[in-house]
């Protein structure tokens, strides 16, 4: 851990993004999957179909995939990154990992969800509890704090060994 430091506001930025540009990619991929295997619900003319009319007229089909394509999915593989690789891909993507504050091991899967839900919390007051991250000595956003989580990055650097070198053994 003496290679590690708490993970700043900005990277942590590029990390979300990285995480949202993914879920965009998926589900534009499986609302288009849908659309072809599903046409008739939407309509004739895909130029203007309008999905959020026919929810609310009541398409229970488009409203069953609608909360699971933008609620229960990145819940799901929200928590599954945190639990198996410590990160979602955009942390991954940053070396950054998500870690009980206390120890340094990975999340419970209580701490997980309860950080999942948390970040409403840091969301609705105008995103302040995201930006506590560019002030807390910790880096730590108010679902951190509320989960006992930090985020870190790792600085561990492996050693370059060229094919000639004296550090080569061969």
């Amino acid at each position: 851990m003496k290679d590690d430091e708490y993970a700043g506001f900005w990277i942590r930025v590029g990390a979300n993004l990285i995480d949202l540009i993914i879920l965009i990619v998926l589900y534009a991929s499986a609302l288009w999957v849908l659309m072809l295997l599903f046409s008739d619900l939407f309509s004739a003319n895909l130029y203007y179909m309008d999905i959020d009319k026919n929810i609310r007229q009541g398409n229970s089909f488009l409203k069953i995939w609608d909360i699971f394509f933008q609620f229960i999915l990145p819940f799901i593989a929200t928590i599954w990154f945190w639990l198996r690789f410590q990160a979602t891909p955009g942390k991954m993507a940053a070396n950054l990992r998500l870690v009980d504050a206390r120890t340094g091991n990975t999340l419970s899967k209580k701490q997980s969800i309860g950080r999942y839900f948390a970040q409403i919390i840091s969301i609705i007051p105008f995103g302040l509890g995201y930006f506590w991250i560019a002030i807390d000595q910790k880096k730590q956003s108010w679902h951190d704090k509320l989960a006992g989580t930090v985020v870190i990055r790792s600085r561990r650097l492996e050693k370059v060994v060229f094919e000639k070198s004296e550090d080569n053994p061969n």
